[in-house]
């Protein structure tokens, strides 16, 4: 049948595509369809057509799948955090290997590269160690809060509705974080209700709370509260303080970050200390690491230890090597490998990261982990000796093409390059292949119930 643009269909949902939406083929045509399971026989309407595909939106669901299960979230329908908790987590990880298989096969065009089954996350709820929750004037009503003449559409702190940047829903309960982020929550929503100091308006750029971030150091079980807000005014943000600190005694630190910038971006231009110190402390293995409030750490901090278990085991190192670090972030890579390798070099373009990275580094006394601060591609001849083994842990964008001339121009024995993008790792693998042979890829389970999946690759130079 031809698919039309605003028309309605019933379509069987046979597969999950890349990026999480069902996909059903009628006539061979592919539609995609968000928050749907494959088994389910659905009613859409298509709101996008292109020559070769088309999107539609699930009306409801005609016969639900034997594979869907009740989610344990009441938001999960309408909510963009965790869309996959309607299938089974067993399931979850097999799609999630088959999108890497893919991602390598029909992007990358490397066919036989060897993929090992998911490492699952221990804990697939309460497992996130930093969430952010944006401040509305004008929340998002749920179903049955909009049968309620009752209910107002007024202030609410939550999550966005995926696809808008302004429609916010009041999250009372994510279980995606630990249990007591949500009685802090609770405890911040009532006082910002009853401040009199409105919540921003991205539309109108007018009001004063903006957002409401929370860490969760899990080695230390602490909280850090972040407080971002469009202007100064300590009177309040004491107060909330106060009330915060004298509730929960987990909460080590309090800030407020502040910030009149017109998009919707949480990092303050001024942070102001409230409460103890500015940071939190986390452990990977026997490292610690200061985490800031605006400070890069992987949000699933049990799983990145098994991430950072694999890096390792790739890199195979026995003391006597140079290693070199791309990406390097907060040096939390290098840091995990210091005790393997004879010396480290990182390289970082965001400053803050660097500093951090060096401050780390100091935590835990360690003497063969050097950090330069830079772009890659202006940085890479500043490395003093000719690496034994790169590693490559890029943002979702991948390398840019010219730090793969560089990689390749300086032609270590061994990369490990872990990716947050199955596409664009497939994508840089490829234009490695020339002069490396992809022994294998393990996928990594950071975010239980999402699509997104970490994956370490193990490269080997040609003879």
């Amino acid at each position: 049948m031809p698919v039309k643009k605003r028309k309605t269909y019933e379509l069987d949902i046979i597969d999950l595509a890349f990026g999480g939406k069902g996909l059903a083929k009628p006539d061979g045509f592919p539609v995609f369809v968000d928050r749907c399971v494959p088994g389910d026989r659905v009613f859409v309407k298509i709101f996008k057509k292109k020559k070769s595909w088309a999107e539609g939106r699930l009306i409801n669901i005609v016969n639900p799948s034997p594979l869907r299960q009740e989610a344990r979230c009441e938001y999960n329908r309408f909510c963009g955090g965790c869309k996959w908790q309607q299938l089974p987590y067993e399931r979850q990880l097999e799609y999630k290997k088959r999108h890497v298989v893919e991602s390598l096969a029909h992007i990358g065009r490397l066919k036989d590269v060897r993929v090992m089954d998911v490492v699952p996350s221990d804990y697939i709820y309460e497992y996130r160690n930093k969430m952010e929750f944006s401040c509305s004037s004008m929340r998002w009503l749920m179903p049955e809060e909009l049968a309620d003449d009752s209910i107002k559409k007024g202030f609410g702190i939550g999550l966005h509705v995926p696809g808008t940047f302004d429609k916010v829903i009041d999250i009372h309960n994510c279980h995606i974080m630990p249990a007591l982020g949500n009685d802090i929550l609770e405890t911040i929503r009532a006082f910002v209700a009853e401040s009199g100091l409105a919540a921003y308006h991205l539309r109108k750029h007018e009001g004063f709370w903006r957002f409401v971030m929370l860490r969760h150091s899990v080695a230390r079980d602490q909280w850090m509260v972040n407080l971002v807000t469009s202007e100064e005014n300590s009177d309040v943000i004491k107060a909330l303080s106060k009330q915060l600190v004298k509730k929960f005694s987990q909460i080590s630190c309090i800030v407020n970050n502040i910030t009149d910038a017109r998009s919707g971006v949480s990092t303050g231009k001024e942070e102001i200390l409230i409460h103890g110190e500015d940071h939190l402390i986390e452990k990977l293995g026997g490292y610690q690491f200061k985490i800031s409030a605006n400070s890069f750490f992987q949000t699933n901090t049990r799983a990145c230890e098994k991430l950072y278990t694999k890096v390792s085991e790739y890199a195979g190192l026995d003391g006597s090597q140079t290693v070199l670090d791309l990406y390097s972030g907060t040096g939390t890579i290098p840091i995990w490998l210091s005790g393997q390798a004879k010396q480290i070099y990182g390289i970082e373009i965001v400053h803050s990261a660097v500093v951090d990275a060096r401050e780390n580094v100091s935590l835990n006394g360690i003497d063969n982990c050097t950090f330069l601060e830079g772009d890659i591609k202006d940085v890479f001849k500043q490395v003093p000796e000719k690496p034994d083994v790169i590693i490559i842990d890029p943002p979702r964008v991948g390398m840019h093409k010219d730090v793969v001339g560089h990689v390749l121009a300086h032609s270590p024995g061994k990369i490990v390059y872990v990716s947050c993008n199955p596409a664009t790792l497939a994508r840089d693998l490829e234009m490695l292949a020339s002069r490396y042979a992809v022994l294998e890829v393990t996928p990594v389970d950071m975010f239980p119930h999402t699509y997104h999946i970490e994956s370490v690759a193990l490269l080997v130079k040609k003879n």
